[in-house]
């Protein structure tokens, strides 16, 4: 057996068998691959199918035998697959292809068990394609006598999935091979003649439906020459759409189709489609709205008495509802009109009350409510409806959204907003950008409906996690209001007001039988949940209150039951969280960063170390990072060797090692520029083999001279800093106007040192040298 070297191509979505003919689109990994084979392998190139668990063990040498154009314009190329080969390792080559050693196989004798598979595999292939009519395809499969080549004709036969193919490909022995493809040819064969069969049935019930269909209108004929009449099913739809409060654009569509009822036959496929459509109409409320409630200092108190907090959000509420009563005041119009709609976006992470608060801004309004869930909705009809030539079709969600309602101002909150998607059925999102927009919406038109539907007096709340994945035309059209989660004292107030009163009530259990302390609380709140909602804390205030339910069972007179937190181990178990920034930062080269994710706010470690001398200069790096957080450490590593005097590093020979940057937990995707300070800082400590100060949290973009740019979640990552128990953060000083929507408790426990330039950054987080020295001892 012999070996070569070849570019290799690997292709997802095809599989390519010896004697094939195909056209690829080139990619750049593809374009890289057919330079090299022209330029270095005689125009010859391995192609190999890619596994999504492993890699090919199978592969084709194949010829390069045209380089041109798509009719799209794409650059593309045709090879021609030529014999099957045994994929090797990787090895290096020229060019920017990945080359990879291959192993020509041992040509197989043909013996007479292999020509009588051979001949019982054609005489099915050609039973098959006879089926199809496929005439030229059987001429050239008779003309086929090598069994090989005729087993590796079937990377044409489109019943074969691409997995029954790759095992073909990786079959080499050529009575095996036939052997599977005369097992799966003979189960289609089988399949084929079943579905020929249902079809030729389902054809002749058509037929016979079809006479049906004439003969019932011949008996409608003679029932009308006989003065029988016919039922009265359409003339009660018109006496229903004439006393219906219906707009007038509405009325005269909707008598329009009465007509069309009116004169078809009831036994008609299109009766049933038009009373479902006629019902449709008449259910909605076209002519019921609620009447606000304009009281804003009422409004204001049941807010407060839903929800601590969200302060943000709340004023928002009251300022609509201010405005629409200063309207009424004055005579001008209230409902209704373009414009006239709000459309706001809640953004934070999960259980700050997202949900719940569209809730209390309904009661709030005296409005119904209404909660539209769009978490993984990939279809366009979802929201528009699907056309009524469908069978089965139905009106959007929006449409079923008045109707359940019974009102034309409702509250509809489109919850996970972020979470919608969009594949070959189109894009709900695009979908959406009508519905959310006040200039347009007051003329709304759903596919299934095809009348103008008015939305404007609709308040629209949108409900995200994170808005990055929101479209940003989609993003334009409503008015963003961040909730960034809860401070400690929050937590414990919404605890002690909310939650526990109402786990108590679960729990069949009174004030007057368990009681937990304040502090009892905060300390649930601190060291057992770290989440800038209150799920979590909610759940374990439920655990506490079954573990006392339980102690209570079977006691005839029991005391009050009182857990404070020396009580808590036995209630809830150890703590969950405590703080760790003093340890993971005890040793040089770690440095405590500040970032955002789509659960708030987070804490950042991010650890630097150099390998030995005399080893290659590099930069590794790991720990999931995105492609801007990769050029982030590239930075931060040239700005240290640039400014090693700077920044005290007496020994700049440790940058001139292969430096290894991580960053934990592993398994997370990370992403953003905001870490380049940290990333400086961890470098220097590590060059400087002086830790960074355990109380220290930092967050900045850097560029290579130095400069401290802005970032964004500036709140969230000071609310994060002080659950993580740090009491000092550096953060450029273009962040400096974000302080204000700051909570003051945070900024009383947090001192925020606001900076510009990343050397002074690091002189003032890297502990001195005496102390350094004094703690190593």
């Amino acid at each position: 057996m012999t070996t070569t070297n070849l570019p290799v191509l690997f292709l997802t979505d095809l599989v390519v068998l010896p004697g094939m003919v195909v056209p690829i689109e080139l990619d750049d990994a593809a374009r890289a691959a057919v330079d090299a084979a022209r330029s270095h392998s005689d125009g010859k190139l391995l192609v190999a199918p890619r596994l999504d668990d492993r890699y090919a063990s199978f592969g084709v040498v194949a010829d390069i035998v045209q380089l041109g154009r798509l009719q799209n314009g794409d650059p593309a190329a045709v090879i021609k697959a030529d014999r099957r080969v045994r994929i090797g390792s990787g090895v290096s080559g020229p060019g920017t292809a990945l080359w990879i050693e291959v192993t020509e196989l041992d040509e197989q004798t043909v013996t007479d068990d292999v020509r009588a598979l051979a001949t019982e595999y054609k005489q099915v292939t050609i039973a098959t394609l006879q089926r199809r009519d496929a005439w030229q395809v059987i001429d050239q499969v008779n003309k086929i006598t090598d069994p090989s080549q005729l087993a590796d004709l079937s990377g044409y036969a489109s019943w074969l999935t691409d997995e029954q193919k790759r095992q073909l490909l990786e079959t080499p022995d050529v009575a095996e091979r036939l052997g599977v493809l005369i097992e799966w040819s003979k189960a289609h064969l089988a399949e084929t003649e079943v579905n020929d069969k249902i079809a030729t049935d389902v054809r002749e019930g058509m037929e016979k439906s079809q006479r049906e269909f004439l003969l019932r209108q011949q008996l409608n004929a003679i029932r009308k020459e006989l003065g029988e009449g016919e039922p009265d099913g359409a003339n009660d739809y018109r006496t229903r759409v004439e006393e219906a409060d219906l707009p007038e654009d509405v009325r005269k569509a909707a008598l329009r189709e009465v007509g069309k009822l009116e004169r078809g036959s009831d036994q008609s496929p299109e009766a049933g489609y038009l009373r479902t459509w006629l019902d449709t109409i008449l259910e909605l409320p076209w002519g019921t709205r609620t009447t606000d409630s304009t009281d804003v200092n009422a409004a204001r108190e049941v807010l407060d008495a839903d929800h601590h907090g969200l302060d943000d959000v709340k004023e928002r509420i009251v300022e609509y509802l201010a405005v629409r009563s200063r309207r009424a005041q004055r005579g001008l119009e209230v409902v209704g009109g373009r414009g006239s709609g709000a459309v706001l976006a809640l953004v934070g992470p999960p259980g700050v009350g997202k949900t719940s608060l569209g809730e209390s801004v309904a009661r709030t309004l005296g409005r119904k409510f209404v909660r539209v869930a769009l978490g993984g909705v990939r279809d366009e009809a979802e929201i528009r409806g699907h056309r009524r030539t469908y069978v089965g079709a139905l009106p959007g969600r929006i449409v079923r959204a008045l109707t359940e309602a019974g009102s034309m101002n409702p509250v509809i909150l489109l919850d996970e907003i972020d979470k919608v998607g969009s594949d070959y059925r189109g894009d709900p999102a695009a979908a959406l950008l009508e519905v959310l927009d006040p200039a347009q919406n007051h003329t709304f038109r759903d596919h299934y409906l095809e009348v103008d539907l008015d939305l404007s007096d609709v308040l629209f709340l949108a409900t995200a996690n994170v808005i990055e994945t929101i479209p940003q035309a989609l993003l334009d059209r409503m008015e963003l209001v961040s909730l960034d989660g809860y401070t400690e004292d929050d937590k414990v107030a919404i605890a002690r007001d909310f939650l526990l009163p109402r786990q108590l009530e679960r729990a069949a259990l009174t004030a007057d039988e368990v009681e937990l302390t304040d502090a009892a609380l905060r300390e649930i709140a601190a060291d057992y949940t770290r989440e800038p909602g209150v799920r979590q804390l909610e759940r374990l205030l439920a655990k506490a209150l079954r573990k006392a339910t339980t102690k209570l069972a079977g006691v005839e007179d029991p005391e009050k039951t009182v857990i404070d937190v020396g009580d808590l181990r036995e209630y809830l178990g150890r703590p969950r969280f405590t703080p760790e920034s003093h340890e993971r930062t005890s040793v040089p080269g770690v440095a405590t960063g500040l970032a955002v994710t789509g659960l708030g706010g987070d804490v950042l470690f991010i650890e630097a170390n150099a390998g030995p001398e005399g080893g290659k200069p590099g930069l590794t790096l790991t720990g999931q990072l995105g492609e801007v957080m990769k050029e982030s450490a590239q930075i931060a590593l040239s700005y240290v060797r640039a400014h090693a005097d700077q920044l005290g590093i007496t020994d700049p020979s440790v940058l001139n090692r292969h430096i290894h940057i991580h960053v934990p937990a592993g398994a997370v995707p990370k992403d953003g520029p905001s870490a380049g300070v940290t990333m400086v800082t961890a470098i220097t400590s590590m060059a400087l083999g002086r830790p960074v100060r355990s109380e220290v949290g930092m967050t900045g973009e850097v560029t290579l001279n130095g400069r401290v740019l802005p970032i964004g979640g500036a709140k969230q990552k000071l609310m994060a800093a002080q659950r993580a128990g740090l009491t000092t953060v550096f953060l450029p000083q273009r962040n400096e106007p974000d302080l204000d929507d700051v909570p003051a408790d945070v900024l009383a426990e947090v001192e925020v040192v606001l900076t510009t330039d990343v050397a002074d950054l690091v002189a003032k987080a890297i502990e001195p040298a005496s102390e350094s020295v004094s703690a190593a001892a």
